[in-house]
Order: structure tokens, then C-alpha cells, then sequence
């Protein structure tokens, strides 16, 4: 059961049917749709809800080992947290062996509120996703050596 919207609006990046007349509050009107609307969604759970929530680095690559196998074409990811490095965070690790069966790992960029001056799941092979309650557009896009080269 989605408690916080996060695993909602990742699946619906993906998924979500054409919804004309958008908006939040009625800032920003416009068509709302997912990426693939012929796509079906296979839901995996691979954290514990009950009390705290917690998510074992075994189960996660556990569902992504079983979203593979299932030959899903999208992994929709929406656990985010604190930033780690490649080769050690377990959402890094599996979606580099899901990209390396040509599926694409869309992750939530967080689920916590932030953490500051951080930006989790920004591996290049992860499509980082996020939610926002604001009208106004910020783009930047950072180049070698983390230099911004548009903002």
C-alpha cells in the first residue's frame, strides 16, 4: 500500500494514462502523462512497513534479480535515501545488473524531505525522479568534472 505517494508518482512517470486539465491548484495547467502508456506494471515489495520501515539490501536486490528474471522491461524504484557510492549502495548495484539486461531503472530521489546538499540515485544509468508542488521550472545540467554547463 502506497502510504506516501512516492511509489505512485514513480510508477506513474512510467505508466500513467493522458490527463488533460492538469494541475495543482490550478498552477500549471497543462497534460499530465506517463512515459509508456501501453506499459503494465508488475509490483514487487521489498521493504518491511510494518512499525519502522526498513529495507534489507538483500531483499532489494532480491526484487530486482526477480524483476529481471521476470523479463520486465522498466524497473520503477521509488526508495531513496542518503547517497552512496557506486560500487557499495545496493540501488546502484542493481540497477547497473538490470541496465545490463537493457532495463532502465527509474528511482525515487528521495522519500525523506533531503538531505542537505545531496542528490541520491544519480548514477548515469538510473533516470532519477522526483515530486514537486511548484509552478516554476530549474534546470541545470552538470558536465565533467561536476561543472554546470546550462542553468
Amino acid at each position: 500500500m502506497d502510504t506516501q505517494g512516492n511509489d505512485t508518482h514513480t510508477a506513474s512517470t512510467v505508466v500513467g494514462a493522458q490527463v488533460k486539465g492538469a494541475s495543482l491548484y490550478r498552477i500549471g495547467k497543462g497534460t499530465a502523462r506517463g512515459s509508456v502508456l501501453s506499459a503494465r506494471l508488475a509490483i514487487y515489495k521489498v521493504c518491511i512497513t510494518e512499525g519502522a520501515d526498513y529495507c534489507y539490501e538483500a531483499d532489494m536486490l532480491a526484487g530486482f534479480d526477480d524483476a529481471i528474471n521476470d523479463g520486465v522491461d522498466f524497473i520503477s524504484l521509488s526508495i531513496g535515501g542518503p547517497p552512496g557510492e557506486y560500487f557499495k549502495d545496493v540501488i546502484f548495484i542493481g540497477s547497473d545488473h538490470a541496465m545490463g539486461h537493457e532495463i532502465l531503472t527509474s528511482a525515487a530521489l528521495d522519500n525523506n524531505g533531503g538531505y542537505p546538499n545531496t542528490v541520491p540515485n544519480v548514477a548515469p544509468w538510473i533516470l532519477t525522479v522526483t515530486a514537486t508542488d511548484r509552478a516554476k521550472q530549474y534546470k541545470t545540467t552538470i558536465g565533467p568534472e561536476n561543472r554546470v554547463l546550462e542553468k
